[in-house]
């Protein structure tokens, strides 16, 4: 099967991004991305590090006090396999998720939309369900999930693709400019 990639500057960026139809549906999701079960958390980059360690005390107000004590007792991050993670407890929920009528969200964004954080999310989850690989250069790939299969319905009723979706995520990583080009040489 023939996958056709498109060059956007010096970034990789795989043919589903602009072809696959994706809208989050939180009240049918319940916000699985922040929930996956799986020995490993949302990918970090390291410098986000630091930029979490600053938003900490404004996101631990809107977590459980066991998330708390978790973060408090082992850190909010780990790496594994040289890679830079958030952790999750018990391979599953983020360190950061607290729930809102039943649905998991993320507390460093919640404290950054309240401003009281300049640091939304670690930009993976921002990008999600966008996955950045490294061949030698960043490509940019659909991870499909069955969790999604709500947001992949919702999608066909939004018209929307992930890059038109991950709009604020892709213009935080790379640019308004970059974003531009995407969205006009992609398709």
């Amino acid at each position: 099967m023939k996958i056709n990639v498109y060059q956007i500057e010096n970034i990789l960026v795989r043919e589903e991004i602009f072809t696959t139809k994706f809208t989050c549906d939180l009240e049918k999701c319940k916000g699985a991305c922040c929930t996956l079960e799986s020995e490993f958390g949302a990918p970090l980059m390291k410098n986000e590090i630091e930029l979490i360690e600053e938003s900490l005390p404004a996101a631990m107000e809107y977590l459980d006090p066991e998330k708390k004590d978790y973060i408090k007792e082992n850190n909010f991050w780990e790496i594994k396999e040289e890679i830079f993670l958030v952790k999750s407890i018990d391979n599953k929920d983020c360190v950061f998720v607290y729930r809102e009528n039943g649905i998991a969200k993320c507390a460093l964004e919640k404290a950054y939309f309240n401003n009281k954080s300049k640091f939304r999310k670690p930009i993976s989850c921002h990008l999600f369900p966008i996955r950045i690989s490294d061949f030698g250069g960043e490509i940019l790939r659909y991870e499909e999930f069955s969790e999604c299969v709500p947001a992949l319905e919702k999608g066909k009723e939004t018209n929307l693709s992930i890059a038109e979706f991950c709009k604020d995520g892709l213009e935080r990583a790379y640019g308004k400019k970059w974003y531009s080009k995407l969205v006009n040489n992609g398709r």
